[in-house]
This record gives C-alpha cells, sequence and structure tokens, in this order.
C-alpha cells in the first residue's frame, strides 16, 4: 500500500507531466500503485495470465513491446506472433517482438487510455507483486482499435478499485559462489553443450551467474572495464555487426537481433535510436562487465555482459548466429578486442 491516496496520485500525476517510472521513485511509491490510481479514469485491470492476454495483444496487429530494469530500457516495434504458452515459462518468437516470459511475475495489468496533444494513447502496462514495470505494450497508429476495445471488455476483471496491494521489492542477490566449488564448475562449463545448460550448472553448485563468473576464469570469462559498454555499442555500429541484445527484469526478456543504424549518447544515456528497435540505458550504471564464452554443439556462444553495482544483469549482447545472417568470427574478434579491466590486464 501507498501512503498516497488515488486522488492524491491522480492530482499529481496531473501536474508532474514526468515518466511514471521517475514520478514512483521520487514519491517512494510502486509505479503501478499511479496506474491503479487511475482505475476508472481511463485505466481498467485486466487478467495479467499470459495465455489470456498475449493472443488477444496478437489480435491488436502492430505495437510497441517496452521491457525495462533499472538501467536499461529496449523498445521494438512489430506484431506478438507465434505465442507459446507455458506454466513457468512462455514466449513470443517473432524476428521483431521476441520475448522470453514467466508468468508467476505477471500480478497486476491495466489497460490504460490518456488524453494527449497527439491524441488517445492506449497502453497494456504489466507489473510484478511489488508494483515493477515487467512488460508494456504500446499501441501505434494503425493498431487495431476494435481489438482494442475487445480486450478491455473480456479481459477486465471484477475488482476495478483505485487501490491495490503490493509486496515489498525483493533485493538483488549479491554474488553467489564458492571457491570450493570452483573446479567442478570450470570442469562442467567446458562440458556443456547448450547455453541453457549454464543456469542448471550454477544451481546445482549453489551459485549464481556474478558468482560463477568471477571464479571461472580465463579461457571461460574475462573481466572487462566499465568503458567495454560504450566501446561495443559503437564497434557493432560501425562494423554492422549482427547482434542479439537481451534486456529483462524477472517477468520478462525481450530480444533484438539485427544490427544498430544509429546511436545517440545524451549525457548518462547511450541510446540507439533505430525507426523500429530503440535501446535506452544508463551507462553510469554499469559497474561489472564481463566476456563470457559458452560451449555449445554449433561452437562457442561468446556474449559480453553488464552488470549493476549490486549485481544485477543489466544486459547481455550475443552474436548474430551464422544461420540467421550473423558472422562468429567477426563478432569472437570484436569482443576480444574490448578494453579488458585494468587489474585483470596487468
Amino acid at each position: 500500500m501507498t501512503d498516497h491516496s488515488p486522488a492524491e496520485l491522480r492530482r499529481i500525476l496531473a501536474e508532474d507531466g514526468g515518466r511514471p517510472f521517475d514520478l514512483a521513485e521520487r514519491l517512494g511509491v510502486p509505479e503501478a500503485a499511479l496506474v491503479a490510481a487511475r482505475i476508472g479514469h481511463g485505466t481498467t485491470r485486466i487478467d495479467p495470465l499470459p495465455g489470456r492476454l498475449i493472443p488477444r495483444v496478437q489480435a491488436l496487429g502492430e505495437v510497441m513491446a517496452l521491457t525495462r530494469n533499472r538501467s536499461c530500457v529496449i523498445e521494438k516495434i512489430g506484431t506478438y506472433n507465434d505465442f507459446h504458452d507455458g506454466e513457468h515459462a512462455a514466449m513470443t518468437v517473432d524476428p521483431e517482438i521476441d520475448l522470453r516470459i514467466f508468468p508467476r511475475h505477471w500480478v497486476h495489468a491495466f489497460a490504460v487510455e490518456q488524453e494527449a496533444e497527439t491524441g488517445t494513447r492506449r497502453s497494456i502496462q504489466v507489473f510484478d507483486a511489488a508494483g515493477d514495470a515487467v512488460h508494456k505494450i504500446h499501441l501505434r497508429e494503425g493498431s487495431d482499435l476494435p481489438a482494442w476495445e475487445a480486450l478491455k471488455r473480456d479481459l477486465a476483471l471484477p475488482d476495478q478499485s483505485d487501490t491495490a496491494s503490493f509486496e515489498p521489492r525483493a533485493p538483488v542477490e549479491p554474488p553467489r559462489a564458492g571457491a570450493e566449488r570452483a573446479d567442478a564448475l570450470r570442469r562442467e562449463w567446458a562440458a556443456m553443450t547448450d547455453t541453457h545448460q549454464f543456469n542448471i550448472l550454477i544451481r546445482r553448485l549453489k551459485m549464481n551467474r556474478l558468482g560463477a563468473y568471477r571464479i571461472a576464469g580465463a579461457p571461460l570469462v574475462r573481466p572487462l572495464a566499465v568503458e567495454a559498454v560504450p566501446a561495443l555499442l559503437e564497434r557493432v555500429h560501425a562494423g554492422g555487426v549482427g547482434v542479439m541484445f537481451f534486456v529483462g527484469n524477472m517477468g520478462c526478456i525481450e530480444i533484438h537481433s539485427g544490427k544498430v543504424h544509429s546511436l545517440r549518447p545524451m549525457g548518462p544515456w547511450l541510446n540507439v535510436m533505430d525507426p523500429r528497435f530503440n535501446l535506452h540505458l544508463r551507462g553510469d550504471h554499469v559497474a561489472e562487465v564481463w566476456a563470457v564464452d559458452k560451449p555449445t554443439k554449433r561452437g562457442p556462444a561468446i556474449s559480453v555482459e553488464a552488470f549493476d553495482a549490486e549485481g544485477a544483469l543489466i544486459f547481455q549482447c550475443f552474436g548474430l548466429r551464422p544461420e540467421k545472417g550473423g558472422n562468429a568470427e567477426q563478432w569472437a574478434t570484436l569482443v576480444a578486442d574490448l578494453p579488458a579491466l585494468a587489474e585483470a590486464a596487468e
């Protein structure tokens, strides 16, 4: 719950005009509380279950999909095609809107209509139990409005009150590893045949991703300087290198597969501003960067992965697979040439 009444939140929203994420941070309230306060004022509480929601989103046609964490936002324009439902994990598999969905974190959802100078803005906004944004879907000029009206009607929940209850935000898990298990980690890592085996491996060894990276050592991982992140974007852009960019949170991971055509840094933000793909990255949040090499049947899966000061994953970037138009040798060379962490280079 929040100390601010829904009426107070509506007044603040009307006066502020800024981004809800930033406003929620300033007020010390969950972002979802700001959205819930507008129920009955252009906002409808809807069923968050991906198995019900995503097929209705597909009917909207072209939209913009947005996924964020505290340090990075990814936006893709396209249609939600080829949806695969699942109790623990679901996905859309489309060249443009490519998502990995974890339904237990899809707790609160709203269909939102807001008047603006450019007309009515329509969006679907999904939040986790703490009220943090998991995924947002913004309608575009060509989106199907009858499908939107049907979605609001058919997915509306009985509870249309303008308040909501939220759980405390789970803290970021600090790096977790065990030096006594380092040899087992290296041995089993080197024997992997698929990148998906990595999460199973570190869970079995009672580690997490960053903890494992810190003890694995060469040639499996290499610590990079924080300057490697802008260098990565600049070199991917300049070289026309095809990549897969993964940005997400506990409830959703959104993936861009392709090239980077337009870089526009602005203050602390590193921005990709392509016609159907935007990325907004707080470069000043990056505290650790790792070049990671995982063996697979199709050859090494090499990634660059950035973490914030608390140990939360900000993004992962892989080379685009050759069958998708990528160049494995070009990507491997690019990563090998990124600046190393000074202590590691000495």
